[in-house]
């Protein structure tokens, strides 16, 4: 078998690695790869972005599978272009991939099948959220940019003030884009993170181990976020009967909720947690 990772990542060079280890597995390619991959696979010099080539590169290699890392050509329609064309990949389609593409589509999602969740308000005026954060008392908020900003996106503040500067940043200065054209304020939930990736089919959920992503910048936990700086794999945090409710409250009736959208998830699905004294939300 021919396998092609599309990516540049840690995450990239891990999936390389292991796919480079079994039986089964004859070469893999990494588009475009990190000196990580290129130890174990074969890198290829085409953009994560660049669909059409990577397409391209599939026919001519005559490749068997397709793994997508990164959650831009996911949401640019990645898998719908390699399954249109009749090749093998995995990952959510176009339609599925909002649910990591669009944080206000995930949370209304989350409202709609009850799944428990910081209660959330979204805007795409400036305006109207400037009002929203002076009009509420002055307790933490957490405003996100809607679309995908590289996991920086996430402002977490301690009160109206850095709540207005965070819309400020995203709406008026524009610094993720058109990522930020929308925002979500909610509130700011007191827990302890941990982080779920489950595989699924579009029915059968099959969850890892859990782990904990730390995101500030700064030791100490200081600082603004990042897509990450660290992480541990599992988090004792999540006890086999925590992960059972995690499960049963958060996974299934996500993916069930996908399914009657007829945008059923196939791939990796991620849940970014906070275990409060609620549980998990």
């Amino acid at each position: 078998m021919k396998v092609l990772v599309v990516g540049q990542g840690g995450r990239e060079h891990v999936l390389v690695w292991k796919l480079a280890q079994s039986p089964g597995v004859e070469q893999v390619f990494c588009a475009p790869g990190n000196a990580g991959t290129a130890r174990d696979g074969e890198n290829v010099d085409i953009d994560s972005a660049d669909i059409a080539r990577l397409l391209e590169f599939a026919k001519g290699q005559s490749i068997d599978l397709t793994v997508v890392g990164p959650e831009a050509p996911l949401v640019d329609g990645i898998v719908d272009a390699f399954e249109g064309a009749g090749l093998c990949v995995f990952g959510p389609s176009r339609a599925a991939a909002q649910l990591e593409g669009s944080k206000t589509f995930s949370k209304e999602l989350m409202r709609k099948a009850n799944v428990p969740t910081a209660d959330f308000c979204s805007f795409e005026d400036a305006e109207d959220a400037r009002a929203y954060i002076k009009d509420r008392d002055e307790t933490p908020l957490v405003v996100k940019a809607d679309g995908l900003a590289a996991g920086k996106g996430v402002y977490v503040c301690s009160g109206r003030q850095e709540a207005l500067q965070a819309v400020e940043e995203i709406m008026v200065d524009q610094a993720f884009g058109e990522a930020g054209a929308t925002v979500i304020i909610e509130e700011c939930l007191v827990g302890e993170e941990a982080s779920i990736l489950a595989i699924c089919d579009g029915q059968t959920i099959v969850p890892l181990e859990a782990s904990q992503d730390h995101k500030r910048a700064f030791d100490g936990d200081q600082g603004p976020n990042t897509g990450g700086m660290g992480a541990y794999s599992p988090a004792p945090l999540v006890t086999p009967k925590l992960m059972d409710e995690i499960v049963e409250r958060v996974l299934v009736p996500t993916v069930h909720a996908m399914r009657c959208d007829d945008s059923s998830f196939c791939g990796i699905l991620y849940a970014g947690l906070m275990i409060t004294n609620q549980g998990p939300k």
